[in-house]
Order: C-alpha cells, then sequence, then structure tokens
C-alpha cells in the first residue's frame, strides 16, 4: 500500500475518533461539574443538622470534619475542572498533491 495511503486512512481514523473521545470527555466535565453544585447544595443541610444537634452527648458528630472532607473533595473537584485540558496533537501537513 502506497506511504500517502496509510496517512490518509489513519487521519481518518484519527479525525473519527477524537470527537467521541472529546464528547466522553465533555460529559465526565459536566458530571464533575453536576457533582460540585450538588455538594454545595448540601451545606445548609449540614448546618441545619449541626444546629439540631443535641450538644450534651457522650458521642458527638463532628460536622467540622465532615465540612472539611467536602471541602477536600470540592477542591479536588475544582483542581481538575479548572486544569486544562491535555495538549492538543500534532498531525503532520497534508501533501495536497497526490499525484507522482
Amino acid at each position: 500500500m502506497p506511504r500517502h495511503y496509510r496517512h490518509i486512512i489513519s487521519l481518518t481514523i484519527g479525525l473519527l475518533i477524537t470527537p467521541a473521545l472529546l464528547a466522553d470527555s465533555n460529559a465526565e466535565r459536566e458530571s464533575l461539574a453536576r457533582i460540585l453544585h450538588e455538594l454545595t447544595v448540601i451545606e445548609p443541610l449540614i448546618k441545619k443538622a449541626e444546629s439540631q444537634s443535641e450538644k450534651p452527648v457522650r458521642i458527638q458528630f463532628r460536622y467540622d470534619w465532615l465540612r472539611q472532607d467536602l471541602k477536600q473533595i470540592k477542591d479536588g473537584i475544582q483542581l481538575h475542572l479548572d486544569s486544562p485540558r491535555s495538549t492538543p496533537r500534532t498531525y503532520p501537513p497534508l501533501r495536497g498533491d497526490y499525484r507522482r
């Protein structure tokens, strides 16, 4: 098989696969953004539960630890969302002249 046919085939395969990979990446980012939003939404519920807790009990729920853990999870998700996506790959330029 001539070399330029292999280039055309590999470029075509690359162009077909790339949108699917980007779609998966976008779907993942949307899901992570949704998780981040949901973690923010539960903060008032945590505050309400804390205000309703009985203070003089032998074993108390550590709301401060819960908040620290949730903050660490949210920070990790946000860091991932804020990080640049992987650098796009470069492809060799097309020849344009297919005659010998």
